[in-house]
């Protein structure tokens, strides 16, 4: 059996800045992997940082929730940078000023039918034949989405919902045009992040990426296997996925994502999850997996709940699991996001598998010297964050303690430094190999600059930074600070 010397396991001291791509500057409603992404990697290796954490890529719904996407294989097309496009001579200048990204890469595609050259070409068939295992279910699903207006698939006419052959067939056919469209975006997105990657990696940055492990019901990979959730006839769930009451809401998380049937994932030896993988290496350097503690036992909810109050615990696949993932692929660079309510049963799985868990400073003044956030009580096999994606700043989070929390905070830290930069320093001074600071505490934002509020649905994933707001001697400060903690390579 695995033991914690796994590749998992964290070897060296590095830090790491959080900042999803749509919070890039550039682009127009969102940030895009355009020139703004390569100028943040140069910021990065400037400042002594070698990892760069993202969120999922995947293509979202209307709420822009990165962790309910359309795909767990596909990238997320809003993200395609035009200015890129026109570089590599696909996308006019007159095309670049239409009105929509719609028709900006409908035009790119016309651009790279006429222009692009007999090695572009090629590298387009050859991602095609790669990726046709997820990407012809993917587009299929993409084009009867927009053939029903966005309608869920379920709602779909029932021969197109269960996936008939003769109406899938006929589907294909009639939608060939879009089909292409679609492949088309994913081929860009792919060679746009590769690019990235391939520039951070030449100058010893990792890309660390993001994997939920639920998937959201209207999904192509939902539509496409059925089989493999726990939905009824007409596709709907019998039973969907949550968390029980927590430090983020007082009736739970209802997140609504189907249940997998994990005994029926068992008969192919996880077979689904090992191509889920796949996709994340060929992105990431190193994967975080959202909610491992569901490996070991998930919270269960009737599809019919109205909150997450009424649900229990049953089982995950565990050690079976794992066994499984890393035959297929043993070099599994993953990390265990173990936050919540977490057993011993789960820091045990954990352990076993040598997966670094994460440790959150914000959580760690509630009670006494053994609480496990505490810098003290640190492992070294761990990431440890001044606060996540789904927490306030720093600097929100502070000004709304009361005042004898912040009194015991700043006799822990016996800094004199302001806030976020007490907590900044903590994260680096930590015995944790990896620490990760969000870009808003970086720039001492405050609560205007959230990037989330778990259980509220509306106004997340929207903020963005300026360069103007990264100030000249952050990098060097930065740098200074890696150097002195031993977070230089």
């Amino acid at each position: 059996m695995t033991t914690s010397h796994t590749p998992s396991t964290l070897t060296i001291r590095r830090a790491g800045v959080l900042l999803h791509p749509t919070s890039l500057p550039g682009g127009e409603d969102l940030g895009e992997l355009g020139p703004d992404a390569f100028h943040f990697i140069d910021f990065l290796c400037t400042a002594g940082i070698t990892v760069w954490q993202v969120l999922p890529l995947g293509p979202t719904h209307d709420d822009l929730s990165p962790y309910m996407s359309l795909s767990v294989h596909a990238g997320n097309p809003d993200l395609i940078s035009f200015q890129r496009l026109q570089e590599w001579g696909w996308l006019s200048a007159d095309d670049a000023r239409l009105k929509t990204r719609h028709h900006k890469l409908r035009a790119a595609q016309e651009g790279f039918e006429r222009e692009a050259g007999e090695e572009d070409r090629r590298a387009y068939r050859d991602f095609v034949a790669a990726n046709e295992s997820w990407l012809e279910d993917y587009a299929l699903y993409q084009a009867l989405r927009e053939r029903h207006h966005g309608a869920h698939w379920s709602e779909w006419p029932a021969p197109l919902r269960d996936g008939e052959a003769k109406a899938v067939k006929k589907a294909r056919a009639e939608s060939a045009t879009t089909l292409e469209h679609i492949r088309f975006e994913q081929y860009v997105f792919f060679r746009q992040w590769l690019d990235i990657k391939r520039y951070a990696n030449e100058r010893g940055i990792e890309l660390f990426g993001d994997m939920p492990i639920f998937v959201a019901h209207d999904s192509a990979e939902v539509w496409a296997n059925r089989d493999l959730f726990d939905l009824d006839a007409g596709g709907h769930p019998l039973t969907v996925a949550g968390v029980p009451p927590d430090y983020f809401s007082e009736t739970g998380q209802l997140w609504g994502n189907p249940h997998y049937r994990w005994e029926r994932m068992a008969e192919d030896g996880y077979r689904w999850w090992i191509d889920r993988l796949r996709t994340a290496l060929d992105l990431y350097d190193r994967v975080r997996i959202d909610h491992f503690r569901g490996f070991e036992a998930y919270w269960q909810i009737d599809a019919q709940a109205e909150t997450a109050i009424d649900g229990s615990w049953v089982k995950g696949p565990g050690d079976e699991f794992f066994a499984a993932i890393t035959q297929a692929l043993p070099h599994l660079p993953l990390v265990a996001e173990d936050l919540g309510i977490i057993t011993p049963e789960v820091e045990t799985l954990r352990d076993r598998w040598g997966l670094p868990g994460m440790k959150i400073l914000q959580f760690a003044f509630d009670g006494g010297a053994d609480n496990l956030y505490l810098p003290h009580n640190h492992p070294h096999n761990a990431v440890v964050y001044t606060g996540t994606h789904d927490n306030d700043t720093t600097l929100g989070w502070y000004q709304q303690l009361p005042h004898d929390t912040q009194a015991y905070i700043r006799e822990y830290l016996a800094s004199h430094e302001d806030m976020p930069w007490a907590l900044i320093r903590t994260a680096l001074a930590s015995t944790a190999r990896l620490a990760v600071i969000p870009m808003q505490d970086l720039l001492a934002l405050d609560s205007d600059a959230r990037m989330n509020t778990p259980s509220i649905t509306e106004g997340n994933w929207r903020w963005r930074f300026q360069w103007a707001q990264v100030m000249p001697e952050l990098a060097p400060k930065l740098a200074r600070m890696c150097q002195l903690y031993g977070r230089v390579k």
